[in-house]
This record gives structure tokens, sequence and C-alpha cells, in this order.
């Protein structure tokens, strides 16, 4: 089968911050390779409740800069574990609302172990250490979440 799309440059990876929905086939296509036989995509929703309390939006913020470099600190690493990988990292900024995803990280590599090694790295290394905001709205006010 062909591919309608390809990776337009290999082992360039995409990291965005951006206020525009995210598109799942998009983060798939950043990441298309045809030597890669895995391709795994994560993506993060937002949830109608948090904590017992009905959610009805989230903002996110972020200091693009150095979350920026941070994501590109996190892909750089995927690299030394896992070897060659295509990766793409989409965020949202700002108003997200329910159901909406919030964060795409699509990851192709030779082998799945590989792929699926190096997003699960991916997602927990961002919401470790990228300075990305959520502030979770409910109906009687709002809070930043913990974590």
């Amino acid at each position: 089968m062909k591919w309608p799309f390809s990776h337009p440059s290999a082992a360039v990876p995409v990291v965005e911050l951006t206020p525009e929905p995210l598109e799942p086939q998009k983060a798939l296509e950043l990441v298309r390779n045809p030597g890669h036989g895995g391709l795994v995509l994560f993506l993060g929703t937002v949830r109608g409740s948090s904590r017992g309390r009905k959610v009805l939006h989230l903002e996110y913020e972020a200091y693009s800069p150095m979350a920026e470099e941070r994501l590109r600190g996190i892909e750089g690493e995927m690299r030394r574990r896992w070897g060659p990988l295509e990766v793409a990292i989409l965020h949202r900024l700002g108003r997200v609302e329910v159901g909406e995803i919030g964060v795409a990280i699509a990851v192709s590599a030779p082998h799945r172990r590989q792929a699926f090694a190096a997003c699960r790295f991916a997602i927990d290394q961002l919401k470790k250490s990228v300075p990305l905001w959520k502030k979770e709205v409910f109906p009687d006010g709002w809070e930043w979440a913990r974590g």
C-alpha cells in the first residue's frame, strides 16, 4: 500500500504549541516513514470531570520558549534511548473544550516496541518537566490543576 503522504524531512522533530485545534491526522502525517513499521499516536483529551467536579473547559498556558526547548530535549532523549524515530509533539494553548484534544504525540519507529516506549516516555516527561499550566474551569470557579 502506498501512503498518500510522507514525512517531509526524515528525523526532523515537530514541536508545536498552538491555540488551534489539534488534528490527529496531521500528527500521523508528520511522522510517517516508509522504513518504519511501528506508528503510535497518543491523544490527551479534556475530561468532563475532575476530582468529582464538572469541568466546563480547560485553559492551557505556557512559557513557550522554555516549553519548546524542553520538548526538543525530550525528543532528543527519545532518539538516544530508542534509535531512529520520527516524532511530533503538539500541544494546545488557550481554551480547550471538553472532548477536544489538548495534546497529540505521534511516534514512528522501525518496530512497535520502540514506538510504544518512546511515546509513553514523551507524555510522561512532558507532564513532569515542561512549563505548561492547566486551569480547570468549573461551574463555580476555577483551579490550577495539580501536577
